[in-house]
């Protein structure tokens, strides 16, 4: 296998280096210590545990799947590049004190001897994008200190000139002493069995600023003759002492890393993500406290792969929030040990007025570990969170992807759900949580599901492949991705796998008397190369062809949600028992595309070099994009899905789309369907915009920006866009997180006054402190009736029911058979819209407690006072 480029580490200019050699008795005494007095704060814990594929809660490694527990040693399994292990729970301070770190290492790929520019030893003062440890643990660079394969003692870019025989086994000790406002540092060799000195080299004028961060042991490989899958090194007997050294025991992560729930319909489920401890019998059990101790309620055992462990409550019955924790007991070789993560499971708000949900979605590295995110968005109080798919991105802590085999692929995708776990698990430690799993979660840029076929890789990991359609990773790997994300939902709606086995998992989750609509956007869509004309040219579904009229394709043979899907809204539409008084879609994308870029661009992979416009500067010469990822596209599919959707009065919350947005959908007329909040982007690899060159008789809403009002996007979709929270200068660093339109949702269902209220945070907003701080355009109110806008024709006489409070009116056209919409009311009377002359029959009902009252043969009105009085 041939070698992958060269990493350099970060090293110091003003190492000066010192390195001694000579007979043994005269080398001990040129050593003079520098007499750390401290006991040792920590030491590494392997010894104790078991053979595994991770190495302890105190340690993050990079990658995952390059490190193991073999023999009570941490093992580098891979030679290759700026392998580092990170101690998590200690880290160098800017205190002027002493520190000292040792360990013991066994070289384990020979073939590895004999180059320069590979090295194993010590990294300190590892810092990351951000200022905490979590950063520095996944990105961090510092000044590495080791020796390498080819005898030389290094500190920095420094080497000694003369080589030390370079031994299977050593022990090596870095220590460090303050002296006159810098540092110097001393790295020395032992023989590890007779613990002789063999050599030492010494570094001054290190600055402080260089040695305060994260520590962590590297491994570093970049020519490799053979193979880079071969072990390189081992360590054991890590020590760490010293008065710089702060220790933070509660930052160990995992082998709990966290766990997600939902409650519905008086069933708990719950998922534990664990760490790779499978190799060991362990026992995990989820308990609930009650009066003051905690009862076992359910045992479980982790998943092979995706190493989640799943519980399932039925009646779970309380009506006040409970504590749970999930329990784990590891055998280790000194003694089992008991690891908890614990939570609540909420009271779930069926008498509260408000239901407040939070959306996420679109979570790059680029603000990792995110903790403003976590900090402010609590802050709203939300009952619920939804994650809408982009959990994180293929480039999610560096290295890229692994793809095979099986084993080190899903470890590869396990660390990068890990680190958006490890950003986001507080918001969804307390209140239950829907996640839905999107193209970069599954290893593609856009996904074109058809059914779950394979999509073919032999030519290409790509555009050649995902533009066929289907999936590229094995249907194994998928299934497990949607374990870990989406397995706590709900029961599906219908569980029957598509191709190649793959699992579904659309459905619908009753919450506080909101009903919400699970969908699968991507599962069952076509891939538009295969549908459409060759002539326009597909590319990553964007036409090439710029003579090609997607507009004139409306009646392509293309799928969008496919038909169970449909099936399934057509039932949900009309189920309104449970208690249900409002509905929301939640989906991956939208509905249309609401995207521009410069006229006459035919691909959208310009949009992270496009310039950040300044604060109320507006962008000319742009022209809406036909981007056939979104759901805009096929058109006739968008429109069979929102002419069901409506039926119920549903808002669509959706992700995916890297801008922010709030558009009234429109089928035959602008507005006559519903509303969709597309949310922004957590963290922002695409800041897509919206500048469309405006018409001067073009009307804005009143008071907004003049790219709001009705617009057609690239498909001839109708839109009225109500608000748009386009990329901006803030001012703020990083630019890369500040200025590129991120943040999050919320949406409050008012079920006393039917609306619900989109909101629109930027992520460095504190809401406490600044509460008119959302994006321009925000907040926005709508009305549960609102969501089905369209102009009405006449209206049946009015409706006064007696028997009953809020009962559920369901309007069905005599002529066509079809239900024209479905709601729950408020209250006790109602005025029915119609939408064309003719005879209806009108259900109304009581759900809760089955009692129903069916009129037939109404129709129009003559008079606006006519009613109608009944009896449910």
């Amino acid at each position: 296998m041939k070698r992958r480029n060269a990493v350099k580490a970060i090293a110091l200019s003003t190492v000066t280096p010192h390195i001694l050699f000579g007979e043994t008795n005269n080398l001990e005494a040129s050593l003079v210590p520098f007499s750390l007095s401290q006991s040792r704060l920590f030491e590494s814990s392997w010894h104790h545990w078991p053979d595994m594929l991770w190495t302890g809660p105190e340690f993050w490694g990079n990658r995952l799947q390059d490190w193991q527990i073999r023999d009570g040693k941490a093992v580098c399994i891979v030679s290759d590049k700026n392998r580092s292990l990170h101690c998590l729970t200690c880290q160098l301070t800017d205190k002027p004190e002493k520190f000292e770190s040792s360990v013991n290492l066994e070289w384990l790929n020979q073939r590895g001897f004999g180059s320069p520019d590979n090295y194993v030893g010590f990294r300190i003062g590892a810092k990351g994008k951000v200022k905490d440890y979590r950063s520095a643990a996944v990105f961090g660079q510092g000044l590495d200190a080791g020796i390498t394969a080819t005898g030389q003692l290094f500190i920095g870019k420094n080497k000694s000139e003369e080589k030390v025989k370079v031994q299977d086994s050593l022990r090596m000790k870095l220590e460090a002493e303050h002296k006159a406002e810098q540092y110097i540092l001393r790295l020395s060799i032992y023989d590890l069995e007779t613990d002789k000195p063999l050599a030492e080299i010494t570094a001054n004028n290190v600055s402080n600023k260089e040695v305060v961060g994260n520590m962590a042991l590297i491994a570093h490989f970049v020519n490799v003759e053979d193979s880079a899958e071969q072990p390189s090194v081992s360590f054991a007997n890590w020590e760490l002492k010293g008065g710089k050294i702060s220790q933070h025991p509660a930052q160990t992560f995992g082998p709990i890393c966290f766990a997600q729930y939902t409650l519905h319909d008086d069933v708990l489920k719950l998922n534990a993500q664990l760490t790779p401890i499978e190799a060991v019998d362990s026992q995990v059990s989820l308990q609930i406290k009650e009066k003051n101790s905690w009862e076992t309620l359910q045992e479980g055992s982790v998943d092979p792969l995706g190493r989640v462990v799943q519980f399932r409550i039925e009646e779970w019955g309380f009506k006040k929030p409970v504590s749970y924790r999930v329990r784990l007991e590891l055998p280790l070789k000194n003694g089992g040990k008991e690891y908890f993560y614990q939570g609540t499971v909420d009271k779930e708000p069926l008498d509260a007025e408000k239901v407040k949900m939070a959306v996420f979605s679109c979570n790059a590295d680029y603000g990792f570990p995110d903790s403003e995110v976590s900090l402010h968005a609590l802050k709203h109080k939300p009952d619920l969170a939804v994650f809408l798919g982009d959990q994180f991105y293929e480039s999610t802590g560096g290295f890229g992807i692994q793809t095979s085999p099986l084993e080190k692929s899903s470890l590869d995708y396990l660390r990068k759900w890990y680190m958006f776990g490890w950003s986001y698990r507080e918001i969804f430690r307390n209140i239950p949580s829907a996640f839905i799993p999107d193209d970069h979660d599954v290893y593609h840029g856009n996904v074109w599901g058809e059914s779950g076929k394979h999509a073919p890789t032999d030519q290409g990991w790509t555009y050649v492949a995902q533009d066929q359609g289907g999936y590229k990773m094995p249907p194994e790997w998928i299934n497990m991705v949607q374990l870990t994300q989406t397995s706590h939902l709900p029961d599906p709606y219908d569980p029957t796998p598509v191709k190649q086995g793959i699992g579904t998992y659309y459905t619908d989750w009753v919450y506080g008397g909101i009903s919400f609509a699970i969908l699968e956007d991507r599962k069952f869509k076509s891939a538009p190369k295969n549908v459409l004309p060759e002539e326009a040219k597909v590319t990553n579904g964007f036409i090439q062809n710029p003579e090609f009229d997607i507009k004139k394709y409306y009646d392509v043979e293309a799928e969008l949600l496919g038909d169970r899907q449909l099936k399934f809204l057509e039932d949900w539409s009309a189920d309104w028992g449970r208690g249900v008084e409002m509905k929301a879609v939640l989906s991956q994308t939208n509905f249309c595309t609401v995207a521009t870029l410069p006229e006459g661009s035919i691909i959208d992979s310009i949009v992270p070099k496009l310039p950040i416009p300044k604060l109320g500067e507006y962008v000319t010469g742009d022209a809406p994009t036909s981007d056939m990822d979104s759901n805009g596209w096929p058109q006739k599919g968008r429109d069979e899905a929102l002419k069901i959707i409506r039926k119920s009065f549903a808002l669509h919350v959706a992700g995916d789309q890297h801008l922010a947005s709030v558009v009234h959908y429109g089928v035959d007329d602008f507005g006559d369907s519903g509303f969709a909040f597309a949310g922004p982007a957590l963290n922002n690899l695409f800041p897509r915009r919206w500048w469309p060159t405006v018409e001067e008789n073009h009307q804005p809403l009143p008071d907004q920006p003049k790219n709001t009002g009705n617009f057609m996007d690239g498909f001839g979709n109708k839109m009225t866009v109500h608000s748009v929270a386009n990329p901006h200068q803030t001012g703020k660093e990083p630019a890369l997180v500040y200025d590129r339109a991120t943040g999050y949702g919320m949406v409050i269902f008012d079920k006393q006054e039917r609306t619900m209220k989109i909101e629109c945070w930027p992520r460095y907003i504190d809401p406490e402190r600044n509460p008119d701080g959302q994006y321009q355009g925000w907040p926005i109110t709508i009305s549960q009736e609102d969501n089905y806008a369209r102009k009405a024709v006449g209206y049946l006489a009015t409706l006064e029911i007696e028997g009953g409070q809020d009962p559920v009116v369901q309007v069905i056209n005599e002529d066509s058979k079809q239900v024209e919409y479905v709601m729950r009311i408020k209250g006790n009377s109602f005025r029915p819209k119609v939408f064309s002359p003719g005879k209806y029959t009108l259900k109304v009902s009581q759900p809760e407690t089955g009692k129903e009252k069916t009129l037939t043969g109404l129709e129009i009105a003559k008079k606006e006072g006519e009613s109608v009085i009944l009896t449910v």
